[in-house]
């Protein structure tokens, strides 16, 4: 016997996690209401009889508190479990920071709601990507599925259950179907503001009956957005990719976080959701472990400051050398030294007025990577003009070294040989 209502759900379950296809999965879901049939009476009894508000009002307030009691029986009994999965990061640049994905399991299914899909067999998928406009979405898959994905990549998930109410778990689960469906699943990803965590956290946010409170995670002296993947990517000893992200990210990043924006991180969310509470009560149970990670220490890889400096002290002896070969030498790498110096100026410029990436703008790497360059180079440096231009970018290179501490975006420390070498070389050509 059932009092209430269940309906059919359908949800589209991709193959894989940024595949586009997929399977239909059947779900029953049923939200009971109960209303004890004894009140129901009473209530239409009273009402017929037109008997003394006061009378009425005790009656209501002996009501709710009956109801309020079996809606306490049903939590005690709900079956439906929401939990918050936190994923370790892995070996690729784009799952350097982890994951995050939200668990919904009854006794007739188990599935994860996965924000963090996009589709690999986008026509147009690298242009949007660059540019700032692939769509990512919500997706839906088996918990079997995705764990076996996690299994195969040797990172592991951790699991915070919700300690919420059912009716707060219905509600959630109802926002996450909605937000799955076809006209409601896609988003426009920002990395820092709005990604697959921030969906997730701000999903439960919007569900709860009382506000979410998080205690601070963050220590006395905060870090900055920039600190924050630094922690990452020195963690996976990922030197190169640190310097690319450095590179192409300008100094919006070097602004202290807040305790909330810091849980763009996945690892940040779950230390937030493990001190969280809602009416005074924990949010969630402690993190347990669904699946180990296998401890491998990467092998630590030639820093890039390693590369230039010693590429720094190479130059800086042929260029004591006063012969034609070494002459020669110099003349082909300034070349195209300064050209690929052009081409990363034209590259910041590009991501900061031609993306969508709020991220990449107020670079000043643009500083010592000067898009004029692509033009001195095909220039013969014989020329005044060009002596004087070449001048000129050594004082400003020398000032940026001077100024490193007080320049309002952090400097990846593999700029300074590089700064080096410009001083060295900008300097030898205006005297040559």
């Amino acid at each position: 016997m059932q009092d209430g209502y269940s309906k059919i759900i359908e949800i589209q379950l991709p193959q894989g996690r940024g595949d586009a296809g997929g399977m239909p999965l059947r779900l029953r879901v049923s939200a009971v209401k109960k209303i004890h049939p004894t009140i129901i009476n009473l209530l239409n009894l009273l009402n017929f009889l037109n008997i003394k508000t006061r009378l009425l009002s005790l009656l209501l307030i002996v009501s709710s508190t009956f109801s309020a009691n079996l809606y306490s029986q049903n939590d005690s009994t709900c079956s439906l479990q929401i939990s918050f999965l936190t994923c370790s990061p892995g070996d690729e640049l784009y799952s350097t920071f982890g994951h995050t994905a939200i668990r919904v399991r009854d006794t007739a299914f188990d599935i994860i709601f996965n924000y963090g899909t996009f589709d690999f067999d986008d026509p147009n998928f690298l242009m949007k990507f660059v540019r700032g406009r692939l769509p990512y979405s919500l997706s839906v898959e088996y918990y079997t599925d995705f764990r076996n994905a996690y299994y195969h990549e040797k990172r592991g998930i951790k699991e915070q259950l919700l300690q919420i109410s059912c009716a707060e778990k219905e509600a959630i689960f109802e926002a996450l179907k909605l937000n799955g469906q076809e006209q409601n699943r896609y988003y426009k990803y920002q990395f820092l503001l709005d990604n697959c965590t921030t969906r997730a956290r701000e999903i439960i946010r919007k569900n709860t009956l009382a506000p979410v409170v998080f205690k601070n995670i963050l220590p006395e002296n905060k870090p900055t957005f920039r600190n924050l993947i630094h922690e990452y990517l020195d963690s996976g000893k990922h030197y190169w990719s640190k310097l690319g992200i450095d590179l192409l990210l300008g100094s919006r990043i070097d602004r202290k976080v807040t305790n909330e924006e810091a849980m763009f991180l996945p690892d940040y969310l779950l230390k937030g959701f493990d001190s969280a509470s809602i009416n005074g009560k924990t949010l969630a149970t402690p993190a347990s472990i669904l699946l180990e990670a296998p401890s491998i220490v990467p092998e630590s890889p030639i820093k890039p400051e390693w590369v230039f400096t010693g590429i720094l002290l190479l130059l800086l002896i042929l260029s004591l050398v006063k012969k034609r070969i070494t002459a020669s030498i110099l003349s082909v790498f300034d070349r195209i030294f300064f050209f690929i110096l052009g081409l990363l100026g034209c590259l910041f410029l590009f991501m900061w007025f031609g993306t969508d990436h709020q991220d990449c703008a107020a670079n000043y790497n643009l500083i010592w990577a000067l898009p004029i360059h692509l033009i001195a180079t095909f220039l013969s440096w014989k020329r005044p003009v060009v002596k004087m231009y070449f001048h000129f970018v050594s004082i400003i290179s020398i000032l940026l070294l001077i100024a490193w501490f007080f320049i309002p975006q952090q400097f990846n420390i593999a700029i300074a040989p590089i700064l080096g070498i410009i001083i060295l070389r900008s300097y030898f050509i205006s005297k040559a």
